[in-house]
């Protein structure tokens, strides 16, 4: 019992971690954000609601510059006023912000903001075992290697995430009879509008490439069609 001590107290840290960041994400998003009040978006949302026989879609816009959309750990679906902004200006259509409403959707349904606790938790729990093993055959940098090993772990599952996000949203998208071609614009002008071009490399990126995320969807049309 003595041998796990360490690993249950590294498990409890995290949980304790990851709930004050919950709870404090959960203040800033109250404070600074509203209800979405646009016709157009909101008649994309109802249509969305219709395919998942939901009474309504509740979509907040969180006022911030960045261009983001974010599911809350309470499951509320955010937009960033950037973002916002980026439609009003041209740059975005309805049905392309649409997508990333359908996306955070996603995000939500398929418990990725639990399963973020878990994976959370579970890494730290890792990344003390690893440390603690290799630091007897390579003192000082065991942890520095265990480190960059549990954040290749957390690329990973968090691209893999996204993926199944980027399904859901292309499947609600597609039954919304608003289809899947403004995903893929979106997704092929997104650097650009982000200014995030040339990020890390695939393996420790938190997000798939848009190439990989095009492709991935077309495979699934093909799938679907077959």
């Amino acid at each position: 019992m003595l041998k796990l001590t360490p690993l249950l107290l590294a498990l409890a840290y995290a949980f304790l971690v990851y709930q004050f960041s919950s709870w404090r994400t959960r203040r800033e998003l109250d404070a600074r954000s509203a209800q979405l009040a646009d016709r157009q978006l909101n008649a994309l949302c109802d249509r969305m609601a219709q395919a998942l026989n939901l009474p309504k879609i509740k979509v907040h816009v969180y006022d911030i510059e960045p261009i983001n959309g974010l599911a809350a750990p309470d499951g509320r679906i955010f937009i960033t006023r950037g973002f916002l902004q980026k439609y009003r200006a041209g740059a975005v259509s309805a049905e392309e912000l649409a997508s990333v409403i359908a996306h955070e959707l996603g995000h939500v349904a398929l418990g990725h903001t639990r399963k973020r606790m878990i994976d959370f938790s579970g890494q730290n729990a890792i990344r003390l075992a690893l440390a603690t093993v290799f630091n007897r055959f390579l003192p000082g940098i065991g942890p520095l290697i265990a480190s960059g090993l549990v954040t290749l772990l957390a690329a990973g599952l968090s691209r893999s995430d996204e993926y199944e996000a980027d399904e859901y949203a292309a499947a609600l998208l597609t039954k919304a009879g608003i289809g899947t071609a403004p995903q893929k614009a979106l997704f092929a002008k997104l650097e650009r509008l982000t200014g995030m071009g040339g990020g890390p490399p695939a393996w420790l990126a938190s997000h798939p490439s848009t190439e990989d995320r095009i492709k991935a969807i077309e495979a699934l049309e093909a799938r679907w069609l077959a």
